[in-house]
């Protein structure tokens, strides 16, 4: 059930690629990366994965490459939607941005994150998932602690080994987890619990 874990866990990123509004470049720039991420974060809405992401952002977020990473995206949004984002420092230079984002709902409760942005024509899309700014470690215990609970085939014991492999990982392998797309890290923090799952 490797897959089921990996889809809660890394898959939510897609939903969770949050960006602010504020700090430098044009107002029509902050306005529509304010859209965008606002978008993205919170809708749920499969449209995302293309309208407002780059197929680098979903290859990083969601599992595989190319049209399989889009499509992955596509399947789980609904899942990962955040309640809302508060959104900070955006910093536009051309057509890349950076920005950090604190979200509130789903996986990523109480964490800020670091994206950045493309602009691809005339749409900022987000472009890749730097990492956690003041990552809070037993907020995202907490968060997967309920939403695991919560997932098909889940049973008591997968939900506890869930909680005991974020406490015994450092931050660094936690954040390689999410933003490095490495099949590696993924196997290192989720892999032991899959067999908890019904059916894993």
């Amino acid at each position: 059930m490797r897959n089921r874990v990996l889809m809660v866990g890394v898959g939510v990123l897609a939903a969770l690629a949050l960006v602010a509004c504020g700090s430098s470049g044009n107002s029509d720039d902050e306005n529509q990366i304010t859209k965008s991420i606002e978008f993205a974060a919170t809708s749920g809405d499969p449209s995302a994965c293309t309208q407002y992401q780059t197929v680098k952002f979903d290859e990083q977020t969601s599992s595989g490459t190319g049209q399989a990473a889009v499509q992955s995206c596509q399947k789980d949004a609904a899942q990962t939607a955040a309640d809302k984002v508060e959104v900070t420092d955006i910093a536009v230079d051309g057509d890349t941005a950076t920005a950090k984002a604190k979200a509130t709902g789903s996986i990523f409760d109480g964490q800020t994150l670091e994206i950045a942005l493309v602009k691809d024509g005339d749409q900022w899309k987000l472009d890749e998932f730097k990492g956690f700014d003041g990552f809070n470690k037993d907020a995202m215990i907490a968060a997967f602690q309920k939403q695991i609970a919560q997932e098909p085939g889940s049973t008591p014991q997968a939900v506890q080994c869930i909680v005991q492999q974020f406490q015994a990982a450092s931050v660094q392998d936690i954040e390689a987890t999410f933003t490095s797309n490495d099949p590696q890290a993924e196997d290192k923090l989720f892999g032991p619990c899959g067999k908890y799952f019904k059916g894993g």
